[in-house]
């Protein structure tokens, strides 16, 4: 079972970061979608029948009280989830979408299913130009109905459930509304994080839920109960998904999204209840002896990794270890990977995306060869990787924020590696009468439809998915046996955040804890970015050496990992927020 010891410094004070502007000759690098919080000091979990790994102890814990009970890796995630809604709300919840990565291990089948968030029938790709024809400030965008997408988590749990559930759909839902009816302490992270939010309050319902009268945030250690949220849990429970996508509760989010005062937005009743799930090919590829299989397009996340990855090969990172020797051929790589998904990745319903192309051995090798050991190259522009079909396209950098990370395995040995979101921390600020957050993910679009007079990829269209970073991640060793179960939230630095810990994991040998723990760094083919405050700002000098221009910021990830040995299971929940790995 995992310990925790809080640091001195931990959560005395959020760190409100504005956005980092690069030079002109790079993008601008959007504030963190949650700000940090301190560190919690943490030691590896192990277990010997089975692990569960999220952001929040009391999420975890009803996570393994429903494996206890004979459920499935699905059916602990659906409980994580749910209670999730309740003690991280900033990060997701059924108003927001999802990415799901699950192994049946008996039938030996590797499953990726797409619960992410559609524009709503009638949307325009002008949907964030201003009247001066000119994109809409990020924040001016999100807060109101007009950035609000369809929801799809709730679905994809329901389908998922379907598929490999063993316990009864209310008995997953069962630990959640109970949290939401006897109340749950507010959290030294959400306390801090509700202290330095400006727009939340705003919204009457979530004043009165998460606010003292006099606009105060509730202290640590409030009891926070949502009856309202209980009571659309007990709906679905009773009937479903249905009970979402119809009746009062979708009726309730129509009314919040389109009577927006200043922001409305256009969600209809026939939005919600034309949304499907999506079954999608999992994009897998060979790093070294293993293999790394994650969620394909809409989401950019298994691609991009897998390009870094296959550059990184062509090193020997074991003997580099962490450093700026590394994170210069791991910023170089991030650069390659991020030029091209700018220019090549969206919604697989509106374009081709060349998939087999962009994960390429040969084509990735020849990208690394543009990589020097001793210069940065600057700013990446797209490769031509094969199979692409001819488009006339222009690329845009879009930045997504968000998310939550659960990983999962079960005693049977399935897994399930889910990463999910409502965008923006607090989402579009606007709380239902159900008890929840909605998204704000139309904002993972880009604000500019075209570029030079071509149309961008990721654009606004009716229907369409916005391009995502998120990168839930099973790993297989060279036997094809399940390895590890990792993800992390942290909008487009997911991608990062996630190779960083493949390669701790596979290359440095680190265990699941230090892995996740390591200090954060990369490139968005913009600065490389070292996380603030870490072992990892001694390397800016050396960095800078060799041409890289360096940003120190708060990089807040919340990756959590799950290895599989010979001896059980050990897991590691990131100490920048409040999970742990535990099982039995």
């Amino acid at each position: 079972m995992t310990t925790l010891s809080v640091s001195r410094s931990a959560f005395l004070a959020i760190a409100l970061s504005a956005a980092v502007v690069s030079s002109a000759a790079a993008q601008s690098l959007a504030p963190a979608p949650e700000a940090a919080t301190g560190r919690i000091a943490k030691t590896s979990g192990h277990a010997q029948l089975y692990m569960v790994a999220a952001a929040n102890p009391l999420a975890t814990n009803a996570g393994r009280e429903i494996l206890r009970a004979g459920g499935s890796a699905v059916d602990a995630a659906i409980t994580i989830q749910l209670v999730l809604n309740l003690v991280e709300p900033q990060s997701s919840g059924i108003g927001g979408g999802a990415f799901m990565v699950h192994w049946d291990e008996a039938g030996r089948k590797l499953t990726t299913l797409d619960g992410r968030e559609t524009a709503p029938a009638a949307a325009k790709p002008n949907r964030f130009i201003g009247a001066d024809g000119k994109p809409t400030k990020f924040m001016e965008a999100v807060i109101g109905g007009r950035s609000v997408g369809v929801p799809g988590t709730l679905k994809l749990l329901e389908g998922a459930h379907q598929r490999w559930g063993k316990l009864p759909w209310p008995q997953v839902i069962a630990p959640a509304i109970k949290l939401a009816e006897d109340g749950f302490a507010i959290s030294p992270r959400l306390n801090g994080l509700l202290a330095g939010e400006k727009n939340l309050s705003a919204d009457p319902l979530a004043a009165a839920y998460f606010y003292e009268p006099d606009g105060k945030a509730k202290a640590v250690g409030t009891i926070l109960k949502n009856p309202a949220f209980a009571a659309t849990l007990r709906a679905i429970a009773e009937t479903g998904s249905a009970a979402f996508y119809a009746g009062p509760i979708a009726e309730d989010i129509v009314a919040k999204v389109t009577g927006h005062n200043n922001n409305p937005g256009d969600i209809t009743l026939a939005d919600l209840a034309a949304y499907k799930i999506e079954e999608r090919e999992a994009v897998c590829g060979l790093y070294r002896v293993y293999r790394i299989c994650g969620m394909g397009p809409p989401s950019s996340g298994a691609i991009a990794v897998q390009q870094m990855l296959g550059i990184l090969e062509t090193q020997d990172l074991a003997r580099m270890g962490p450093g700026p020797e590394a994170v210069h051929w791991f910023s170089e790589a991030g650069r390659l990977a991020f030029a091209d998904r700018a220019l090549y990745l969206a919604d697989p319903a509106f374009l081709s995306v060349p998939v087999s192309g962009l994960i390429d051995r040969d084509y990735i090798r020849s990208r690394a060869g543009l990589v020097s050991p001793e210069k940065s190259m600057g700013r990446a522009t797209a490769g031509d990787p094969p199979h692409k079909r001819a488009q006339l396209l222009a690329p845009s950098d879009g930045v997504e924020h968000g998310t939550s990370h659960i990983s999962v395995i079960d005693a049977n040995g399935d897994a399930v590696a889910m990463t999910t979101t409502i965008e923006d921390g607090f989402g579009s600020r606007l709380m239902s009468k159900g008890g929840f957050l909605l998204n704000n993910e139309l904002t993972d679009f880009s604000f500019a439809p075209e570029e030079d007079g071509k149309p961008v990829a990721n654009r606004v269209e009716a229907g369409k998915r916005p391009r995502s970073s998120m990168a839930p991640t099973l790993v297989f060793d060279a036997f094809g046996r399940l390895y590890a179960v990792v993800g992390s939230p942290g909008g487009s630095q997911i991608i990062g955040f996630v190779a960083k810990t493949l390669v701790a994991l596979l290359d440095w040998k680190m265990d699941p804890q230090n892995a996740v723990d390591l200090a954060n760094f990369g490139s968005r083919n913009g600065p490389t970015e070292l996380e603030k405050g870490t072992e990892a700002e001694p390397w800016k000098v050396a960095l800078e050496a060799k041409g890289h221009e360096v940003r120190l910021l708060e990089m807040t990830s919340g990756i959590q990992a799950i290895v599989k040995t010979p001896e059980g299971f050990v897991g590691g929940a990131d100490g920048r927020r409040e999970g742990v790995a535990i099982g039995d």
